[in-house]
């Protein structure tokens, strides 16, 4: 049974981490720590990276303890934005709130 999905997850040191795993802890790897994670989805046509939800493994993103968030130059162009699944939550523009480092 096949069960992968796209998830993300921002590891200790500010790394956004993007896969297609079954458990968001598949992407983290030995003696890194998790700031939570969640979904993600590429939007090629209106040049954006989709994040949303929370990691089943870790919980809600934890921006607020991001300084700068290091993320793969294969993204570079994308707006990164991130979607809560509560209620009332407005989006936020990543690039916004946190210093976006391309690796």
């Amino acid at each position: 049974m096949e069960c992968k999905q796209p998830k993300f997850i921002i590891t200790g040191d500010g790394t956004l981490r993007l896969g297609l795993v079954c458990r968001h802890r598949e992407l983290l790897r030995p003696g890194e720590s998790c700031l939570g994670g969640g979904y993600y989805e590429l939007d090629y046509v209106s040049h954006r990276m989709l994040l949303s939800g929370m990691s089943t493994d870790f919980g809600e993103p934890e921006w607020g303890c991001v300084e700068t968030l290091r993320v793969s130059a294969y993204y570079r162009g994308l707006g990164i934005i991130y979607s809560s699944w509560e209620k009332g939550m407005d989006d936020i523009l990543i690039s916004d709130i946190i210093n976006i480092e391309y690796i």
